[in-house]
This record gives C-alpha cells, structure tokens and sequence, in this order.
C-alpha cells in the first residue's frame, strides 16, 4: 500500500491530502529514508513524521484492506514507537 493511503487509512492523519502534503515537504520517512507519495510500505516498516515539535515514529502492523479502519481498531495496524 501506498505509504499516504496508509497514513490515511490507519487514522494517523485526517485527509490523504494532507498526508500527500507532508510527503511533499520532506516530513515523512519510512526506515530513515524519505519517502515519496508513492512508496509501498510493507508490515515490520517504520514509519517517522517529523513534525515542529519533535518527530513521532509509528510500525506498520498490518495492511488494511479498507480505504480506512475504525479508530477502536488502529492498535491492530500502527503501532506508536
């Protein structure tokens, strides 16, 4: 899955949009390396943001299958490092 569908998707940020933004700034990286829009993450990838405040680190758990999960299901998907 696309690394912005599956920020989406698993509820880490709201919009796809939002997260395609922050690909586009370099905010995003996935096992220390930045990530385009495009880049597949797979299970057992880690998954940083780097955000003004410090930076959040998140495992992928699973793959949804959904185009988004139920907010009570996101800890079977991401897990917050």
């Amino acid at each position: 899955m696309r690394v912005d569908k599956w920020l989406s998707a698993v509820n880490v940020v709201k919009r796809r949009t939002v997260a395609t933004d922050m690909l586009k700034s370099g905010v995003v990286l996935v096992n220390c390396m930045l990530a385009k829009a495009s880049k597949e993450v797979k299970i057992g990838d880690k998954v940083t943001i780097e955000y003004l405040k410090g930076a959040k680190s998140y495992e992928v758990l699973q793959i949804p299958v959904t185009k988004t999960i139920p907010k009570s299901q996101k800890e079977m998907y991401v897990k917050e490092l």
